[in-house]
């Protein structure tokens, strides 16, 4: 990853899913660091309520809406003090303003793609939460930050960690990434009781407080198998080399193994808004009053290996990667459509892998262009359903 280019004292950022848990939290680092951001514009799905109230509340000049509906709300509030855009378009003007030293890009689905290579393109610094901009066009999407110089800075605590224990190290020195996984509610469950898991039961995780598609990927290891192919793409590794431990306690947040032998972790409390903030204001360490970590409290933490007989998520990514070209894209949407059936309860907890296997297997791999990721993406929801 390269070095990042000076984005000035005063950063001004725009945050595509403001309203999400990784929108809220990175608002809550703009509170909590008076002086350091100016939010230039926000963009939310569906929650045009709270969207006008951040809008208010940190003075923002342009916000992006998901909906007719919404726009129009919007418009209605604001009164004509506030420019309101629309839909993905709406977010890659938003994420192209001139002003615009950062984008927090923390939406979910493919539909975050088109803005971040928008504002790639033009030349901006990505704070990335979306796992689907990197699984789904992991290659394109480096290829188009290498070009502009763009630095991606990773949100999620996993990646965050790495790209900490990365820092200052020397070209071809890591042996392994070792990325790890709370292993979610039923990693002790027998086999024989899986199919019986509810969505309820799911969506319980037992450490981490997430949306409803993140906690069903962490039960089924869906998400660390997502991270590992952003892992690969991110700090450009073979996804061989990218290794899941799990790690009940959630403290130890990922591993670098150099080859000397030496093994460097990231520790931390839980805690999203530590991984924001160091997206944000990279490389400054500052005091913005989070919670610390008293080592004592965590005397046991503890490491296993994942149960891939269980979990086939792991083998499944490992197996798009491999295939490659828009097979990744497509088992990142069928993962998303049988979590939606599985919520729904119109296919059971093992149901899910079944359909993103079946999925992957009726698919022929394309180059991985933006518009045949788009198709493959869109194919595979369907085909998903029909599948179920």
């Amino acid at each position: 990853m390269s070095s990042a280019a000076p984005l000035g004292a005063v950063r001004r950022i725009v945050i595509l899913g403001s309203t999400g848990s990784i929108g809220t939290q990175a608002l809550d680092i703009v509170r909590r660091l008076p002086g350091r951001f100016e939010v230039v514009g926000l963009a939310a799905n569906g929650n045009a309520d709270l969207l006008a109230e951040q809008a208010e509340e940190f003075g923002v000049p342009t916000v992006c809406v998901g909906s007719e509906v919404g726009r129009t709300k919007l418009i209605d509030r604001f009164g004509g003090t506030r420019k309101v855009l629309l839909g993905v378009d709406g977010m890659c003007e938003l994420s192209t303003l001139p002003d615009v030293d950062l984008v927090v890009v923390s939406v979910s689905g493919a539909i975050g793609i088109k803005p971040t290579h928008a504002a790639i393109s033009a030349g901006k610094h990505i704070a990335l939460a979306s796992k689907e901009v990197l699984v789904a066009a992991g290659g394109p999407t480096m290829a188009l930050a290498r070009e502009k110089g763009v630095v991606l800075y990773p949100i999620d605590s996993e990646h965050s960690a790495i790209f900490q224990c990365l820092q200052g190290a020397p070209d071809n020195s890591v042996e392994k990434i070792l990325l790890t996984a709370s292993g979610g509610p039923f990693r002790r469950m027998p086999a024989g009781d899986m199919a019986a898991i509810t969505p309820a039961q799911a969506l319980k995780h037992p450490i981490w407080s997430m949306g409803g598609l993140v906690t069903i990927n962490s039960a089924t290891l869906m998400n660390k198998a997502l991270e590992t192919i952003e892992a690969r793409w991110l700090f450009d590794v073979p996804i061989e080399d990218v290794e899941v431990v799990v790690h009940p306690q959630s403290i130890v947040h990922s591993m670098v193994r150099y080859r000397d032998g030496s093994t460097i972790a990231q520790l931390g409390l839980p805690d999203m808004r530590l991984a924001i903030q160091y997206a944000l204001i990279y490389p400054d360490r500052v005091d913005s009053g989070l919670p610390r970590m008293g080592l004592a409290d965590f005397a046991n933490l503890t490491f296993e290996a994942p149960d891939e007989s269980r979990f086939p998520a792991l083998r499944i990514a490992r197996e798009a990667v491999a295939a490659g070209g828009t097979m990744p894209a497509v088992m990142n949407a069928a993962n998303e459509t049988a979590v939606g059936m599985f919520l729904q309860e119109k296919i059971s907890y093992l149901g899910m892998m079944h359909v993103v296997e079946a999925t992957m297997a009726a698919h022929t791999p394309a180059e991985p262009t933006f518009e045949c990721i788009l198709d493959a993406d869109a194919w595979a929801r369907q085909k998903a359903i029909e599948l179920s």
